[in-house]
């Protein structure tokens, strides 16, 4: 496959805060276009760092990044990028810079808000919703802003059980009908399920790649040897 086949493409990223505590270590990692991959690895690996990075937030001190644009991201808290005090304005917010009519904004609006199923909360105060709600309010400005690429930092690290599942799904469908190109950091292997991929970090770079099929039959004996050690 060649790299403009694919949305996300990183190649031997190096990052640190200072040179003898490297985070990222030689990183390679590619997401098909179209597709939905999911990024694993402990705590501490540098997942969340390596989305900063390929989202811009960073800047790699070795190493080059190819990634098709526009760029949406949402971050595992989504208080910290919903800033206009209603659902509407914040989602046309992120459309400033592109200087649409009013009568696009509008409709960029309900587009999004369509996508996410939240078109009836048009007028809802952002502190009057749900985390849940928030989350999808975070991923329809992206989709307002026709990104082909979304990275999406833990996002149901903060939900409940059945609305993590269900935002997750939210997301399958999403980048299956518009084609984006999505990447997820979880460390919840239940949401592994809805991706077309993953990728494992293990100090710094990725040591493993493939389908989520192929990983469950290991999780599944590595659970039952841990519950075979407790007994």
């Amino acid at each position: 496959m060649s790299s403009s086949s694919f949305g996300i493409h990183t190649t031997q990223l190096n990052f640190g805060w200072n040179p003898q505590s490297p985070i990222l270590n030689g990183c390679d990692l590619a997401v098909p276009q179209g597709q939905f991959w999911m990024l694993l690895g402990d705590n501490g690996c540098g997942k969340s760092t390596l989305l900063r990075l390929i989202g811009g937030i960073l800047s790699p001190d070795e190493g080059s990044i190819k990634i098709d644009s526009p760029l949406g991201f949402v971050f595992q808290n989504p208080d910290h990028q919903l800033v206009m005090p209603t659902v509407a304005a914040d989602i046309a917010f992120g459309l400033v810079e592109e200087k649409l009519t009013l009568p696009e904004v509008k409709m960029r609006v309900k587009e999004a808000l369509l996508a996410v199923n939240l078109l009836d909360l048009e007028r809802r105060p952002i502190y009057a919703l749900s985390g849940g709600q928030k989350q999808r309010i975070a991923i329809a400005g992206a989709i307002a802003r026709h990104c082909k690429v979304l990275l999406l930092d833990e996002p149901t690290a903060l939900l409940d059980p059945d609305t993590q599942i269900e935002l997750v799904a939210l997301v399958q469908k999403i980048v299956k009908e518009r084609g984006i190109t999505a990447l997820w950091v979880t460390h919840r292997l239940e949401e592994l399920a809805y991706a077309d991929g993953y990728f494992l970090l293990e100090k710094g770079k990725v040591i493993k790649q493939g389908k989520p099929q192929d990983l469950f039959p290991q999780l599944s004996r590595e659970n039952n040897i841990k519950d075979t050690m407790k007994r």
